[in-house]
């Protein structure tokens, strides 16, 4: 489900200063399939360029959180977790033994999140659903139909 987002794009922008570190940072995230922490967004901008600190990629996850282009999640395991800010609206299921984490939508559990809103009296405005969950079946292959169809 992945869908890549220029975040150097997003930057230029929202008038942000984009230095060469910015820019490789930016170019990482961009590339990520996952969700890394700050300890892995480093080690992989620092493999591109020794000369960023964990301060640079602290700094600039930070700012551009702020400026809305990352969103920050805790999937449960102690570590703030970064993605692109996504135009397009997914949830998230958290496999709690390995950590993969799956982006999904559902277009009924959408439905329902709305109307649960409206029978207690609300217009939903925004939400943020991760799942927490145990592989069906055990072992790599999982069993079940459970998790078929779902792209991490």
């Amino acid at each position: 489900m992945h869908q890549p987002i220029d975040i150097e794009a997003l930057c230029a922008q929202r008038g942000l200063r984009i230095t060469e570190q910015r820019r490789i940072i930016a170019r990482v995230l961009s590339e990520s399939d996952d969700h890394p922490d700050v300890d892995k967004l480093y080690e992989r901008a620092a493999a591109i360029d020794p000369g960023i600190s964990i301060a640079t990629v602290y700094r600039t996850v930070r700012l551009f959180e702020e400026a809305g282009i990352l969103d920050r999640h805790d999937f449960g395991d102690g570590r703030a977790r970064y993605e692109a800010a996504p135009e397009a609206h997914h949830d998230h299921m958290i496999d709690v033994e390995t950590g993969a984490v799956i982006e999904f939508v559902d277009p009924e559990l959408e439905a329902l999140q709305r109307q649960i809103a409206e029978r207690l009296g609300y217009r939903l405005v925004d939400h943020r659903l991760e799942l927490f969950g145990v592989k069906l079946g055990g072992g790599a292959n999982g069993g079940g139909a459970a998790g078929s169809g779902a792209g991490g």
